[in-house]
């Protein structure tokens, strides 16, 4: 008997968004009990953001009131382990140098992968790391258990050519299927393709290619720390030139 066909989910994200994060361990939770294909597609959030016209919901305190809090609630549901307060650097770095770097990890070491982008966020997002810096993103690659040799020799072709090129291909791929926001996800089904921007379009995308969603699937190997809460006046203290 032929073994079923896998269906292929595509998860376009950056590191710098705390939804992508929750977004690719949820369907990674997935990958088996699905069945299907899931590709990791890191792309530059600040060129969707660009291409799409669109805002970062934290230039509106508001929203960035809610997303923080929200945040918070999703810790507690997911399992997944953002950290205690708002990243100190979250309002000033940048995520080019990192996603670049994925790409080449990407085309270099394939297998490494979902290690690495696991590693960048638990850095910014867990451990208050600012990821814009190349010796930071060198420290997460070699937490994912990259030895320093490779790590640098990914990190020496960040700034190569084929590395923007490959970015902005990727990026462009996403626009062009009408992307605006991280996380996105292109479902493929019997020659159809469908798009779902956001963690809370999950159940959705599972009940579209027939699957069952049970939840997160909570896993209990993280180490979740006390939230102190979101401070409104903190965040018009800092700047508010954040892609995310």
């Amino acid at each position: 008997m032929a073994a079923p066909i896998k269906k292929t989910i595509e998860l376009f994200y950056d590191v710098i968004s705390p939804y992508s994060w929750l977004a690719f361990e949820i369907l990674g939770r997935y990958r088996q009990r699905w069945n299907i294909d899931l590709q990791y597609k890191p792309f530059f959030l600040g060129g969707i953001m660009q291409g799409a016209d669109n805002k970062p919901p934290g230039l509106n305190p508001m929203k960035a009131m809610y997303m923080f809090d929200d945040l918070a609630m999703q810790r507690d549901y997911t399992g997944v382990p953002f950290s205690k307060s708002i990243p100190t650097s979250f309002f000033e770095q940048s995520s080019l140098t990192a996603q670049r770097f994925l790409t080449v990890v990407n085309d270099q070491h394939p297998d490494d992968l979902e290690e690495v982008s696991r590693q960048l966020w638990i850095r910014m997002w867990s451990k208050d790391k600012d990821i814009s810096d190349p010796t930071s993103v060198l420290e997460a690659a070699q937490a994912a258990g990259m030895s320093k040799e490779v790590a640098n020799k990914c990190m020496s072709k960040v700034k190569d050519q084929s590395t923007k090129e490959e970015l902005k291909r990727i990026t462009g791929i996403a626009l062009e299927s009408g992307a605006f926001g991280a996380p996105w996800i292109l479902a493929h089904k019997d020659g159809e393709v469908k798009t779902f921007w956001g963690t809370d379009q999950i159940p959705l995308l599972a009940h579209v290619i027939s699957e069952k969603w049970e939840g997160p699937l909570k896993h209990q190997n993280y180490s979740l720390l006390p939230y102190t809460g979101f401070s409104l006046s903190n965040f018009l203290n800092r700047s508010t030139l954040l892609l995310f």
